[in-house]
Protein backbone atom coordinates (compact mmCIF):
# COMPACT_ATOMS: atom_id res chain seq x y z
CA UNK A 1 0.00 0.00 0.00
CA UNK A 2 1.26 3.54 -0.65
CA UNK A 3 1.49 5.53 2.20
CA UNK A 4 -0.61 8.75 2.11
CA UNK A 5 -0.75 11.85 3.94
CA UNK A 6 -4.10 11.82 5.59
CA UNK A 7 -6.90 14.34 4.28
CA UNK A 8 -10.08 15.32 5.00
CA UNK A 9 -12.95 13.14 3.92
CA UNK A 10 -16.36 14.45 3.70
CA UNK A 11 -19.53 13.19 3.41
CA UNK A 12 -21.03 12.28 -0.74
CA UNK A 13 -23.82 13.12 -2.11
CA UNK A 14 -26.25 10.33 -1.97
CA UNK A 15 -28.21 10.62 -4.89
CA UNK A 16 -31.02 8.83 -3.55
CA UNK A 17 -29.07 5.53 -2.48
CA UNK A 18 -29.97 3.88 0.98
CA UNK A 19 -28.24 4.57 3.80
CA UNK A 20 -27.24 1.47 5.75
CA UNK A 21 -27.34 1.94 9.64
CA UNK A 22 -26.52 -1.81 10.22
CA UNK A 23 -23.60 -3.89 11.63
CA UNK A 24 -22.60 -4.77 8.35
CA UNK A 25 -22.56 -5.04 5.25
CA UNK A 26 -22.21 -1.20 5.24
CA UNK A 27 -22.62 2.19 2.94
CA UNK A 28 -19.51 2.04 0.78
CA UNK A 29 -18.12 4.86 -1.22
CA UNK A 30 -18.47 5.28 -4.54
CA UNK A 31 -14.60 4.49 -5.38
CA UNK A 32 -14.70 1.20 -3.26
CA UNK A 33 -18.03 0.46 -5.59
CA UNK A 34 -16.14 1.12 -8.73
CA UNK A 35 -13.17 -0.61 -7.55
CA UNK A 36 -15.07 -3.77 -8.73
CA UNK A 37 -15.93 -3.01 -12.41
CA UNK A 38 -12.66 -4.19 -13.33
CA UNK A 39 -12.01 -8.09 -13.63
CA UNK A 40 -9.13 -9.44 -12.25
CA UNK A 41 -7.55 -13.12 -13.34
CA UNK A 42 -7.05 -14.60 -10.04
CA UNK A 43 -3.57 -15.85 -10.66
CA UNK A 44 -2.34 -12.99 -12.92
CA UNK A 45 0.55 -11.38 -11.25
CA UNK A 46 -1.50 -7.82 -10.50
CA UNK A 47 -3.81 -10.14 -8.41
CA UNK A 48 -1.20 -11.75 -6.67
CA UNK A 49 0.39 -8.58 -5.65
CA UNK A 50 -3.07 -6.67 -4.27
CA UNK A 51 -2.95 -10.58 -2.06
CA UNK A 52 0.36 -9.56 -0.70
CA UNK A 53 -0.64 -6.12 -0.06
CA UNK A 54 -3.54 -6.39 1.45
CA UNK A 55 -1.94 -9.15 4.23
CA UNK A 56 0.66 -6.86 4.94
CA UNK A 57 -1.63 -3.80 5.37
CA UNK A 58 -3.77 -6.15 8.36
CA UNK A 59 -0.91 -7.18 10.18
CA UNK A 60 -0.13 -3.66 10.67
CA UNK A 61 -3.33 -2.45 11.51
CA UNK A 62 -2.81 -4.95 13.82
CA UNK A 63 0.61 -3.59 15.64
CA UNK A 64 2.48 -6.58 13.83
CA UNK A 65 3.95 -8.05 11.11
CA UNK A 66 5.83 -11.08 9.40
CA UNK A 67 7.48 -13.38 10.25
CA UNK A 68 5.79 -14.31 13.83
CA UNK A 69 2.27 -13.62 12.50
CA UNK A 70 0.72 -14.46 9.44
CA UNK A 71 -2.61 -13.11 7.66
CA UNK A 72 -4.80 -15.89 5.98
CA UNK A 73 -8.01 -14.73 3.98
CA UNK A 74 -10.30 -17.16 3.44
CA UNK A 75 -13.42 -17.12 1.02
CA UNK A 76 -16.81 -16.84 2.87
CA UNK A 77 -18.78 -14.59 6.00
CA UNK A 78 -16.52 -13.88 9.37
CA UNK A 79 -18.56 -16.61 10.75
CA UNK A 80 -16.69 -19.19 8.11
CA UNK A 81 -13.54 -17.96 9.23
CA UNK A 82 -14.63 -17.90 12.94
CA UNK A 83 -15.29 -22.25 12.41
CA UNK A 84 -11.74 -22.19 10.12
CA UNK A 85 -10.40 -21.47 13.32
CA UNK A 86 -12.19 -23.92 15.56
CA UNK A 87 -11.92 -26.31 13.39
CA UNK A 88 -8.33 -25.95 12.15
CA UNK A 89 -6.57 -25.26 15.50
CA UNK A 90 -8.26 -27.15 18.70
CA UNK A 91 -7.19 -30.68 18.83
CA UNK A 92 -8.91 -33.72 19.59
CA UNK A 93 -8.07 -33.23 23.01
CA UNK A 94 -7.88 -29.75 23.29
CA UNK A 95 -10.89 -27.96 25.02
CA UNK A 96 -12.42 -24.34 24.40
CA UNK A 97 -13.70 -22.17 26.98
CA UNK A 98 -15.88 -19.61 25.50
CA UNK A 99 -16.69 -16.52 27.63
CA UNK A 100 -20.44 -15.14 25.88
CA UNK A 101 -22.99 -12.34 26.34
CA UNK A 102 -24.49 -12.31 23.60
CA UNK A 103 -25.86 -14.33 19.77
CA UNK A 104 -22.39 -14.51 18.38
CA UNK A 105 -20.69 -15.58 21.28
CA UNK A 106 -23.26 -18.35 21.70
CA UNK A 107 -22.25 -19.32 17.99
CA UNK A 108 -19.11 -19.60 18.22
CA UNK A 109 -19.92 -22.22 21.05
CA UNK A 110 -22.50 -23.76 18.82
CA UNK A 111 -19.71 -24.02 16.19
CA UNK A 112 -17.31 -25.67 18.63
CA UNK A 113 -20.09 -28.25 19.53
CA UNK A 114 -20.91 -29.09 16.27
CA UNK A 115 -17.41 -29.94 15.53
CA UNK A 116 -17.11 -32.41 18.60
CA UNK A 117 -14.81 -30.47 20.27
CA UNK A 118 -15.31 -29.97 23.90
CA UNK A 119 -16.81 -26.92 25.00
CA UNK A 120 -17.12 -25.35 27.99
CA UNK A 121 -19.27 -21.67 27.94
CA UNK A 122 -19.54 -18.90 30.47
CA UNK A 123 -22.66 -17.20 30.10
CA UNK A 124 -23.44 -13.28 31.13
CA UNK A 125 -26.65 -11.38 30.18
CA UNK A 126 -26.40 -9.56 27.28
CA UNK A 127 -25.95 -6.15 28.61
CA UNK A 128 -22.99 -6.77 31.37
CA UNK A 129 -19.27 -7.35 30.80
CA UNK A 130 -17.93 -11.08 31.73
CA UNK A 131 -16.64 -10.97 35.26
CA UNK A 132 -13.01 -11.24 34.95
CA UNK A 133 -12.93 -13.02 38.66
CA UNK A 134 -15.38 -15.76 37.38
CA UNK A 135 -13.23 -15.84 33.89
CA UNK A 136 -9.91 -16.40 36.01
CA UNK A 137 -11.85 -19.12 38.24
CA UNK A 138 -13.22 -21.25 34.94
CA UNK A 139 -9.64 -20.80 33.86
CA UNK A 140 -7.82 -22.28 36.68
CA UNK A 141 -10.58 -24.75 37.73
CA UNK A 142 -10.54 -26.50 34.64
CA UNK A 143 -6.97 -27.22 33.50
CA UNK A 144 -8.26 -29.60 30.62
CA UNK A 145 -8.93 -26.09 28.84
CA UNK A 146 -6.63 -25.36 26.43
CA UNK A 147 -8.64 -22.68 23.92
CA UNK A 148 -10.24 -19.58 24.75
CA UNK A 149 -13.22 -17.77 22.87
CA UNK A 150 -14.44 -14.30 23.11
CA UNK A 151 -16.48 -11.79 20.76
CA UNK A 152 -14.43 -8.17 21.50
CA UNK A 153 -17.58 -6.02 20.03
CA UNK A 154 -20.86 -8.37 20.90
CA UNK A 155 -23.30 -6.97 17.62
CA UNK A 156 -26.12 -8.61 19.82
CA UNK A 157 -25.99 -5.17 21.81
CA UNK A 158 -23.32 -2.92 20.92
CA UNK A 159 -21.22 -4.13 24.31
CA UNK A 160 -17.37 -4.08 24.28
CA UNK A 161 -15.69 -6.80 26.33
CA UNK A 162 -12.79 -6.24 28.05
CA UNK A 163 -10.32 -8.53 25.89
CA UNK A 164 -7.11 -6.86 26.73
CA UNK A 165 -7.90 -7.87 31.07
CA UNK A 166 -9.26 -11.54 29.64
CA UNK A 167 -6.16 -11.69 27.47
CA UNK A 168 -3.99 -11.22 30.53
CA UNK A 169 -5.55 -13.82 32.24
CA UNK A 170 -5.77 -16.55 28.96
CA UNK A 171 -1.84 -15.91 28.79
CA UNK A 172 -1.08 -16.15 32.62
CA UNK A 173 -3.15 -19.50 32.75
CA UNK A 174 -1.49 -20.59 29.64
CA UNK A 175 -4.41 -20.68 26.98
CA UNK A 176 -4.43 -19.96 23.65
CA UNK A 177 -6.63 -16.71 22.83
CA UNK A 178 -8.88 -16.60 20.47
CA UNK A 179 -10.68 -13.36 19.45
CA UNK A 180 -13.85 -12.46 17.08
CA UNK A 181 -13.19 -8.48 16.48
CA UNK A 182 -15.62 -8.52 13.27
CA UNK A 183 -17.38 -5.54 14.01
CA UNK A 184 -13.84 -3.56 16.07
CA UNK A 185 -11.49 -4.38 13.86
CA UNK A 186 -10.34 -1.31 11.83
CA UNK A 187 -12.04 1.23 14.49
CA UNK A 188 -10.82 0.58 17.29
CA UNK A 189 -7.17 0.18 18.24
CA UNK A 190 -6.83 -3.62 19.08
CA UNK A 191 -2.30 -4.47 19.63
CA UNK A 192 -2.66 -8.07 18.94
CA UNK A 193 0.79 -8.44 21.44
CA UNK A 194 -0.30 -6.42 23.83
CA UNK A 195 -3.71 -7.78 24.31
CA UNK A 196 -2.15 -11.33 24.40
CA UNK A 197 -4.18 -12.38 21.04
CA UNK A 198 -3.11 -15.75 19.00
CA UNK A 199 -6.20 -15.66 16.79
CA UNK A 200 -7.83 -12.69 15.39
CA UNK A 201 -10.79 -12.70 12.82
CA UNK A 202 -12.59 -9.96 11.08
CA UNK A 203 -14.52 -9.89 7.89
CA UNK A 204 -14.01 -7.53 4.71
CA UNK A 205 -17.79 -5.85 5.23
CA UNK A 206 -17.34 -4.36 8.66
CA UNK A 207 -15.02 -1.29 9.59
CA UNK A 208 -12.43 -1.29 7.04
CA UNK A 209 -15.19 -0.41 4.53
CA UNK A 210 -14.96 -2.63 2.00
CA UNK A 211 -17.59 -5.53 0.60
CA UNK A 212 -18.74 -9.13 1.65
CA UNK A 213 -16.94 -11.64 0.11
CA UNK A 214 -14.10 -13.06 2.42
CA UNK A 215 -12.95 -12.41 5.62
CA UNK A 216 -9.87 -13.10 7.08
CA UNK A 217 -7.59 -14.62 9.95
CA UNK A 218 -4.03 -13.00 11.58
CA UNK A 219 -2.41 -15.57 13.25
CA UNK A 220 0.67 -16.10 15.55
CA UNK A 221 2.38 -18.00 13.20
CA UNK A 222 4.13 -20.53 15.49
CA UNK A 223 0.70 -21.81 16.64
CA UNK A 224 -0.63 -22.23 13.39
CA UNK A 225 1.98 -24.14 12.14
CA UNK A 226 1.99 -26.40 14.84
CA UNK A 227 -1.76 -27.08 14.33
CA UNK A 228 -1.22 -28.32 10.87
CA UNK A 229 -2.78 -31.58 10.23
CA UNK A 230 -5.72 -30.60 12.54
CA UNK A 231 -8.45 -29.22 10.36
CA UNK A 232 -11.72 -31.15 10.34
CA UNK A 233 -12.63 -29.55 7.29
CA UNK A 234 -10.61 -29.27 3.51
CA UNK A 235 -12.34 -25.90 2.59
CA UNK A 236 -12.16 -24.29 6.27
CA UNK A 237 -8.56 -25.97 6.95
CA UNK A 238 -6.48 -22.13 7.82
CA UNK A 239 -3.44 -23.55 7.85
CA UNK A 240 -3.38 -25.17 4.47
CA UNK A 241 -4.90 -21.71 2.98
CA UNK A 242 -1.84 -20.07 4.87
CA UNK A 243 0.53 -22.56 3.50
CA UNK A 244 -0.54 -21.95 -0.51
CA UNK A 245 -0.82 -18.32 0.09
CA UNK A 246 2.78 -17.74 1.60
CA UNK A 247 3.85 -20.45 -1.31
CA UNK A 248 2.18 -19.30 -4.44
CA UNK A 249 0.06 -15.66 -3.46
CA UNK A 250 -2.85 -17.47 -4.65
CA UNK A 251 -5.63 -18.93 -2.85
CA UNK A 252 -5.86 -22.44 -2.83
CA UNK A 253 -9.86 -22.48 -4.23
CA UNK A 254 -11.72 -19.48 -6.13
CA UNK A 255 -10.73 -16.00 -4.61
CA UNK A 256 -13.39 -13.60 -4.70
CA UNK A 257 -11.63 -11.17 -6.83
CA UNK A 258 -14.28 -8.36 -6.95
CA UNK A 259 -14.26 -8.35 -3.52
CA UNK A 260 -10.73 -8.18 -2.95
CA UNK A 261 -10.20 -5.55 -5.56
CA UNK A 262 -12.52 -3.10 -3.61
CA UNK A 263 -11.27 -4.09 0.01
CA UNK A 264 -7.94 -2.86 -1.50
CA UNK A 265 -9.01 0.50 -1.94
CA UNK A 266 -10.87 0.25 1.17
CA UNK A 267 -7.42 0.07 2.54
CA UNK A 268 -6.41 2.95 0.82
CA UNK A 269 -9.33 5.32 2.08
CA UNK A 270 -8.49 4.13 5.54
CA UNK A 271 -5.17 5.17 5.37
CA UNK A 272 -6.11 8.45 4.23
CA UNK A 273 -8.70 8.91 6.99
CA UNK A 274 -5.70 8.88 9.49
CA UNK A 275 -5.58 4.84 9.85
CA UNK A 276 -7.48 3.37 12.96
CA UNK A 277 -7.56 7.01 14.74
CA UNK A 278 -9.46 8.67 12.30
CA UNK A 279 -11.94 6.13 11.33
CA UNK A 280 -12.54 6.05 15.18
CA UNK A 281 -13.08 9.70 15.24
CA UNK A 282 -15.42 9.92 12.79
CA UNK A 283 -17.39 6.71 14.36
CA UNK A 284 -17.43 8.54 17.81
CA UNK A 285 -18.77 11.67 16.38
CA UNK A 286 -21.53 9.42 14.42
CA UNK A 287 -22.19 7.77 17.81
CA UNK A 288 -22.55 10.56 20.13
CA UNK A 289 -24.86 12.51 16.81
CA UNK A 290 -26.79 9.60 17.15
CA UNK A 291 -27.18 9.02 20.88
CA UNK A 292 -27.68 12.94 21.74
CA UNK A 293 -30.21 13.38 19.03
CA UNK A 294 -32.28 9.72 19.74
CA UNK A 295 -32.46 10.63 23.75
CA UNK A 296 -34.04 14.37 22.45
CA UNK A 297 -36.94 12.11 20.42
CA UNK A 298 -37.91 10.04 23.51
CA UNK A 299 -35.90 6.88 22.87
CA UNK A 300 -33.61 5.27 25.52
CA UNK A 301 -30.33 3.26 25.38
CA UNK A 302 -30.51 -0.85 26.37
CA UNK A 303 -26.83 -0.34 28.08
CA UNK A 304 -25.65 1.93 30.48
CA UNK A 305 -22.56 4.27 28.95
CA UNK A 306 -20.25 2.61 30.95
CA UNK A 307 -20.87 -0.51 29.06
CA UNK A 308 -21.88 0.59 25.33
CA UNK A 309 -19.38 1.16 22.00
CA UNK A 310 -19.71 3.67 19.21
CA UNK A 311 -19.94 0.55 17.22
CA UNK A 312 -23.67 -0.11 17.35
CA UNK A 313 -25.96 1.03 19.66
CA UNK A 314 -29.22 -1.11 21.05
CA UNK A 315 -32.67 0.90 21.77
CA UNK A 316 -35.31 -0.08 23.30
CA UNK A 317 -38.73 0.06 22.12
CA UNK A 318 -41.05 2.33 23.45
CA UNK A 319 -43.67 1.71 25.84
CA UNK A 320 -46.40 3.10 23.20
CA UNK A 321 -49.15 1.04 22.17
CA UNK A 322 -49.75 2.41 18.57
CA UNK A 323 -45.55 1.72 18.04
CA UNK A 324 -45.24 -2.22 15.68
CA UNK A 325 -40.91 -2.16 15.18
CA UNK A 326 -42.11 -3.46 11.18
CA UNK A 327 -44.17 -0.41 10.46
CA UNK A 328 -41.21 2.05 11.99
CA UNK A 329 -38.41 0.17 9.89
CA UNK A 330 -40.73 0.08 6.34
CA UNK A 331 -41.18 3.82 6.98
CA UNK A 332 -37.40 4.71 7.42
CA UNK A 333 -36.79 2.45 4.58
CA UNK A 334 -39.07 3.88 2.32
CA UNK A 335 -37.15 7.14 3.04
CA UNK A 336 -33.92 4.99 2.27
CA UNK A 337 -32.66 4.88 5.79
CA UNK A 338 -32.32 1.20 6.84
CA UNK A 339 -31.50 0.35 10.30
CA UNK A 340 -31.32 -3.24 12.28
CA UNK A 341 -33.83 -5.57 14.22
CA UNK A 342 -33.01 -6.53 18.15
CA UNK A 343 -31.05 -9.48 18.75
CA UNK A 344 -31.50 -9.13 22.77
CA UNK A 345 -33.02 -12.09 24.23
CA UNK A 346 -34.77 -10.11 27.16
CA UNK A 347 -35.35 -7.22 25.90
CA UNK A 348 -37.41 -5.59 23.00
CA UNK A 349 -34.88 -3.17 21.46
CA UNK A 350 -33.89 -2.55 17.44
CA UNK A 351 -30.30 -1.04 16.52
CA UNK A 352 -28.40 1.62 14.76
CA UNK A 353 -25.25 1.40 13.73
CA UNK A 354 -22.87 4.23 13.63
CA UNK A 355 -20.12 2.81 10.92
CA UNK A 356 -19.53 2.29 7.23
CA UNK A 357 -19.09 5.03 4.72
CA UNK A 358 -21.51 7.57 6.82
CA UNK A 359 -21.43 10.89 8.62
CA UNK A 360 -22.71 12.96 11.12
CA UNK A 361 -24.92 14.64 8.56
CA UNK A 362 -25.98 11.38 7.38
CA UNK A 363 -27.22 10.77 10.84
CA UNK A 364 -29.01 14.10 10.94
CA UNK A 365 -31.12 13.13 7.92
CA UNK A 366 -31.68 9.84 9.62
CA UNK A 367 -32.97 11.47 12.98
CA UNK A 368 -35.11 13.85 10.88
CA UNK A 369 -36.48 11.11 9.13
CA UNK A 370 -37.35 9.15 12.58
CA UNK A 371 -39.32 12.03 13.73
CA UNK A 372 -40.83 12.39 10.79
CA UNK A 373 -41.82 8.36 11.13
CA UNK A 374 -43.47 8.55 14.34
CA UNK A 375 -45.36 11.47 13.64
CA UNK A 376 -46.61 9.48 10.83
CA UNK A 377 -47.60 6.54 13.29
CA UNK A 378 -49.22 9.74 15.37
CA UNK A 379 -46.59 8.55 17.95
CA UNK A 380 -45.32 11.00 20.77
CA UNK A 381 -42.45 9.61 22.82
CA UNK A 382 -42.81 12.60 25.34
CA UNK A 383 -44.12 10.97 28.22
CA UNK A 384 -44.41 7.03 27.00
CA UNK A 385 -40.86 6.25 28.51
CA UNK A 386 -40.34 5.40 32.03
Amino acid sequence: MNHATKKKVSAPHRHGEKLLFTPGPLTTSLTVKQAMLRDLGSRDQEFTGLIREIREQLLRLAGVGEPEHTCVLMQGSGTFAVEAVLSSVIPAQGKLLVIANGAYGTRMAQIAKTLKISTQILEFAETDKPSLPQVNAALWQDRGITHVGLIHCETTSGIINPVEEIGALAAKAGKIFIVDAMSSFGAMPLDMEKNHIHYLVSSANKCIEGVPGFAFVLARRECLEAASGLARSVSLDLSAQAKELDRSGQFRFTPPTHALAAFGQALRELEEEGGIKGRQARYRSNYETLVQGMRALGFRELLPESNQGYIITSFLYPKHPDFRFEDFYARLNQKNFVIYPGKVSRADCFRIGSIGRIFPEDVRALLAAILESLNEMRISLEVSLP
